[in-house]
């Protein structure tokens, strides 16, 4: 049985689970990693959400750059004229 690093509930089953899977703990709910034979720790959930939110900013980025080209192709369109 592992401990829960959070809350320190120390009835946590790993025999099913490898190292490296994920398991939430029934006491308290955070996310934990099986880091070996009953030895478990906090999964990084706030690095995942970071980089959910760097790929949306990228994403914006990428949409700004397209409407400067429409607008550069519009103003070629004005002085062909």
């Amino acid at each position: 049985m592992a401990t829960c690093p959070q809350c320190e509930f120390d009835e946590i089953d790993t025999e099913d689970y490898d190292e490296g899977d994920t398991l939430s703990c029934p006491e308290c709910g955070k996310s934990l990693v099986v880091m070996g034979s009953d030895e478990v720790e906090l999964a990084d959930d706030d690095d995942d959400d970071l980089d959910d939110d760097d790929l949306e900013d990228e994403d914006d980025d990428d949409d700004e750059d397209e409407d400067d080209e429409d607008d550069d192709e519009e103003d070629e369109e004005d002085v062909e004229e």
